[in-house]
């Protein structure tokens, strides 16, 4: 017998680097690099470095992590408190896209998906971005970050999706977007701001309005439990050099709006 289908209002999960924000490392890292004598390969290595299973993730705070760098590149005095605002003084939002998913509301709800450090929460209510969503879920916050299936089943609960087909993920790292598509969600890797919205208006439009359907099968698979790790345990590696494994306060970005 057919049943009322849970809420189909589209869902749209979107990242920040790349795309809502277009990254600009290259610029700041050639002049420090220039100015510390080494190569800009060396200054990002610095930065970045073992990041990903760190401050990316939480296990370490914004402070610890700066200490790490500021080991590796080996300075001192004011020359870190110089280095981070450069780096974020280089950032920019596209006004365009942005626009584009503030004229959603009402018609799709849109969660901003990133692999964030700590710091990005102190850009975004300046930026203008968080009146356009619904919600944000940082990796930071989330204890997983792209393309690891949780941070995926995190925003689509944030987002109240009843089925992973419900939402379009867009990223401009296609290895991010294949891991979305696996889940069964749809998928856009972000080239240029007009052909992103092309893609959300279409996905929008196409979107079926709570039409009758029958019930899942008994047993089916639910795509929560797809998300889910698997039971290999993987051994994390030593926290880099100079830092320690004090847990960032998983709180959150914005308050969800209805």
């Amino acid at each position: 017998m057919a049943v009322l289908a849970h809420d189909t209002t589209p869902v749209i999960l979107i990242d920040i680097g790349g795309v809502l924000s277009p990254d600009r490392p290259p610029a700041a890292a050639a002049r420090w690099s220039g100015r510390l004598g080494i190569s800009q390969q060396d200054f990002m290595g610095a930065l970045f470095g073992g990041n990903d299973e760190w401050i990316l993730i939480g296990r370490t705070s914004q402070e610890d992590w700066w200490r790490t760098v500021r080991g590796r590149l080996r300075i001192s005095g004011e020359l870190p408190s110089e280095i981070r605002p450069d780096l974020a003084a280089g950032q920019r939002w596209d006004a365009e896209l942005v626009a584009g998913l503030r004229g959603l509301r009402g018609a799709a709800r849109t969660v901003i998906v990133s692999n964030a450090w700590p710091e990005m929460r102190g850009r975004l209510p300046g930026s203008g971005v968080l009146d356009a969503v619904h919600d944000v879920v940082p990796s930071c916050d989330a204890g997983c970050a792209k393309p690891d299936p949780r941070i995926y089943a995190i925003a689509l609960e944030q987002a109240a999706a009843a089925t992973p087909a419900q939402a379009l993920f867009i990223d401009d790292t296609e290895g991010h977007v294949r891991a979305a598509r696996s889940l069964g969600l749809a998928g856009h890797v972000h080239a240029d701001t007009a052909s992103t919205l092309a893609r959300i208006t279409a996905f929008v439009r196409a979107a079926p309005r709570g039409e009758e359907r029958e019930p899942p099968e008994a047993g089916e698979s639910d795509w929560r439990r797809r998300a889910r790790p698997r039971s290999r345990h993987r051994r994390q590696p030593p926290l880099p050099r100079s830092a320690s494994s004090t847990m960032a306060s998983r709180r959150a970005w914005c308050a969800p709006r209805q």
